[in-house]
């Protein structure tokens, strides 16, 4: 667990590019609607092997459920953002009811972690959702590769659809709830490993594409700047 952790704060592992070397590729891993029980221990374990690290997005009430397991990922050197409380689309939300379901979320997460990311569920994002984000602290955090994990159950074709379109910047979005997402997300790892990607938290892949995180944000990926490298 230390080990990620090491890793996230001075990237000694990933590497940072110096003048005159090929720029690395660069990509996020996010979990969204965790934690949840075995499949996220499993996850974790598989990305401690790995040397990885992801940012997971986390529900209140399994917050609730799970309080040991939220610390776990916190504690491994993982980043936590917020999904709201009752994973209830933020769209239809009057402000009291978006300021509750972030407030409520973040009272729950483990002691000394600050979240700097709202992802709201299903992407549901709005003006109103902005408005509040904002004035919380929060960047609002969407994805730019997503295989519907959720939806397919089949861990191959998960892997396929990630592999076949990730590019250097994105930001994937898959899920910690069944075996098969977990399957798909350990592959992808080994897949994009071997061809020469890196994995960073989304806070990470922010910072070495120089684009400071503003609260109120929309993020869906952090490619290149053109003129870099």
């Amino acid at each position: 667990m230390r080990r990620i952790l090491a890793i996230i704060l001075c990237f000694g592992l990933m590497g940072i590019p110096t003048a005159g070397a090929q720029e690395p590729r660069y990509v996020a891993l996010t979990f969204d609607d965790g934690p949840s029980g075995r499949f996220t221990r499993r996850l974790l374990e598989g990305l401690e092997q790995r040397e990885v690290a992801a940012t997971f997005l986390l529900c209140g009430y399994r917050l609730k459920t799970y309080p040991k397991l939220a610390q776990q990922i916190f504690e491994a050197g993982h980043e936590i953002g917020l999904h709201g409380y009752s994973h209830q689309n933020m769209a239809k939300m009057s402000r009291h009811q978006l300021e509750k379901e972030i407030r409520d979320t973040r009272a729950l997460l483990p002691e000394g972690c600050d979240a700097v990311f709202l992802r709201p569920p299903g992407g549901s994002e709005t003006a109103l959702v902005q408005k509040v984000a904002k004035e919380e602290g929060l960047s609002l955090l969407l994805w730019s590769v997503d295989p519907r994990d959720w939806a397919i159950h089949d861990a191959a074709a998960v892997e396929a659809a990630v592999v076949s379109q990730v590019q250097d910047g994105d930001v994937i979005l898959l899920h910690d709830l069944s075996d098969s997402s977990v399957n798909a997300a350990l592959s992808i790892v080994d897949r994009l490993q071997e061809s020469g990607f890196r994995f960073v938290t989304v806070s990470q892949l922010a910072m070495l594409r120089n684009t400071p995180l503003q609260p109120g944000t929309v993020y869906t990926h952090f490619p290149q700047k053109k003129g870099n490298g």
